[in-house]
């Protein structure tokens, strides 16, 4: 059977981008999680662990951040839909010897269209906070490894990030 390419469906048929009619797609349960980190140097690591950083809890700022930008996706990406999110949640693992900080999006939704983009926008504007809180400390921070690991529900399926079968918890 030979392979077919997924068709664009942001754009109509001169080409124009276009935000997709889902309007006769069926409601069904969605959930999206991406992952990401941030880099930082031992004593922005230090800081952020012990609760020190002198702009304060600099991991409950950034969980508050990644899900308030979850929400407000759809005026940041231009054909994204604005959804009623079910949930959302953002966590975080210290990673000391890589001296970083993984940040977990978790999107859920009852509706036509997927979350992919709010779980990746989610933990982005997670990383993005931590830098913005520790920038004093270390201007060096990198974030790195952004990617979708895991989508539920919708007409293609389920999909498992397969460059990280081996991160996949219950979300």
């Amino acid at each position: 059977m030979p392979e077919t390419k997924p068709k664009m469906n942001h754009f109509d048929a001169q080409g124009n981008a276009v935000m997709v009619d889902v309007t006769e797609k069926k409601i069904t349960d969605r959930t999206a999680t991406a992952v990401g980190k941030i880099r930082v140097g031992r004593e922005t690591f230090e800081a952020i662990q012990n609760g020190t950083a002198k702009k304060g809890d600099v991991l409950g700022v950034a969980r508050v951040a990644g899900i308030m930008a979850t929400k407000r996706t759809w005026e940041l990406i231009p054909m994204c839909h604005p959804l009623l999110l079910g949930k959302c949640s953002v966590d975080f693992t210290m990673l000391p010897e890589e001296l970083a900080v993984e940040a977990r999006c978790t999107v859920r939704v009852a509706g036509q269209t997927g979350v992919e983009m709010e779980a990746l926008t989610g933990a982005t504007v997670a990383l993005l906070t931590i830098y913005d809180m520790c920038k004093a400390i270390d201007k060096g921070m990198e974030l790195e490894q952004v990617y979708l690991l895991h989508k539920t529900g919708g007409k293609s399926g389920d999909f498992h990030n397969p460059k990280h079968l081996e991160e996949e918890t219950d979300d």
